[in-house]
């Protein structure tokens, strides 16, 4: 199990999956160095040996087991890994995609980093070309990514997916493609394993596949962690309680009221279907009805994405109207597709809300500067993921973090830098 060069674990970021990318290897650098040093105390401990010696036996170890004549860097020192895999991609003008590797994978396990939902301008063809891509143009572009790491040899291929292409298509109530399996469907036969995923739009997308695992991580003691900045959790001056803002939101609602110990209430749109949506301002909801009572509270919103916005930002002018006393909202996906930045703009003037919570899940560098808006990190969960799938350790707690939020909740705030709980077998 080598925490140090070299490793099996690759990545391959697509040219919209980068930016996150590269956070997270910023945390996996962090933890594999973190792992080496607590391996090589404890064993310098049951062995009696020292520690300095230790490090260059086991440099000297990997330098006879690697298939090169040996590894680059000093022999007394830990050599970090270098999980990034060069690799270059072309764009061609009638709307092609290449993606080449330009270093051995042969034997790796390699995770590919794609955001869909990065429609920022990315320079491409060694920066000749700046466009904007869409879903459809990142999908292609995972799409030839997988193609090319299975052809190049690697030992399994997985996708990191922040957010899931198409989850929205997910259910079938006519002559409609369910979209979500298909794609599903592709990445299977394209020879992937694993997908990592979060908060994924419906539970009925992991019954599509017939052999990949699929991962569906949640952020909720990332935002919990900010909330627990900016409220009192523990109810001594402020009282809160959590809203679902429509009924397909429950369930969410519901974890973070238990795990908060505080009431839940709803809100009933009432909608008509027959008009599509096409902006913030063109939403099909009629009317809305509040179960439940927020007057002189601080209500807590939370849902998995936000696309155009409309829907939340009649749900948080409603609940102002209530008589709340604060609004306050936590999305796991922030698209914020078309003028939805504009409109939240000037809702954040007119007081319909005090702070929208998201995670840098999805890139958007519009975001960054705006009060109202406060991303919460959600690449060290990621890191600790695919460490963890890698060497073949348990999901359990970071799956189901209900015990790590409970924690929090009690001491109601922790340090800014703290990272994801990582639990350490020190028997290794």
């Amino acid at each position: 199990m080598p925490y140090s060069e070299p490793t099996n674990l690759a990545i391959v970021a697509c040219p919209g999956g980068e930016a996150f990318a590269d956070e997270v290897i910023v945390h996996l650098r962090h933890m594999y160095k973190h792992r080496f040093s607590l391996k090589n105390d404890v064993v310098a401990k049951r062995y009696q040996l020292d520690k300095n010696d230790l490090i260059k036996q086991i440099n000297f170890g990997i330098d006879l087991n690697t298939s090169d004549v040996a590894m680059r860097g000093p022999t007394d020192k830990y050599r970090a890994p270098n999980f990034k895999v060069k690799s270059k991609f072309t764009y061609f003008m009638n709307g092609e995609v290449k993606t080449e590797l330009l270093e051995c994978i042969r034997g790796k396990d390699v995770y590919i980093f794609q955001d869909v939902e990065n429609h920022a301008p990315l320079a491409l063809n060694d920066g000749k070309n700046v466009l904007s891509l869409s879903v459809n143009d990142h999908v292609m572009w995972l799409l030839v990514t997988i193609d090319a790491v299975r052809q190049a040899g690697a030992a399994s291929i997985s996708l990191v997916l922040p957010a899931y292409p198409y989850s929205r298509q997910h259910k079938k109530k006519g002559r409609e493609g369910l979209t979500a399996s298909l794609l599903g469907h592709v990445y299977e036969m394209c020879g992937v394993k694993r997908i990592i995923t979060l908060d994924i739009h419906s539970r009925e997308i992991v019954n599509a596949f017939n052999s990949c695992a699929l991962e569906n991580l949640h952020a909720s003691y990332q935002i919990i962690r900010e909330l627990a900045k900016i409220v009192d959790l523990t109810g001594k001056t402020e009282d809160m309680v959590v809203v679902s803002p429509d009924t397909g939101a429950i369930d969410r609602n519901k974890f973070y009221a238990s795990g908060l110990k505080l009431p839940l209430a709803m809100i009933y749109k009432e909608r008509d279907y027959s008009i599509v949506t096409q902006d913030a301002n063109s939403t099909n909801i009629k009317s809305i009805k509040l179960l439940g009572d927020v007057k002189g509270k601080v209500a807590f919103l939370a849902d998995d994405m936000l696309g155009t916005g409309g829907t939340l930002l009649k749900a948080m002018k409603f609940l102002k109207e209530q008589g709340a006393t604060k609004v306050i909202c936590a999305i796991s996906l922030p698209f914020f597709t078309g003028n939805a930045i504009e409109l939240f703009d000037q809702a954040y003037k007119d007081g319909y809300f005090y702070r929208i919570i998201g995670t840098n899940a999805v890139y958007h560098e519009k975001l960054k500067d705006k009060e109202w808006y406060i991303s919460s990190n959600v690449s060290g969960l990621f890191a600790n993921v695919i460490t963890r799938v890698h060497h073949n350790q348990s999901l359990s707690d970071l799956l189901d973090n209900r015990n790590i939020i409970e924690k929090l909740v009690k001491h109601d705030a922790i340090p800014d830098d703290e990272d994801e709980p990582e639990t350490e077998n020190t028997a290794e």
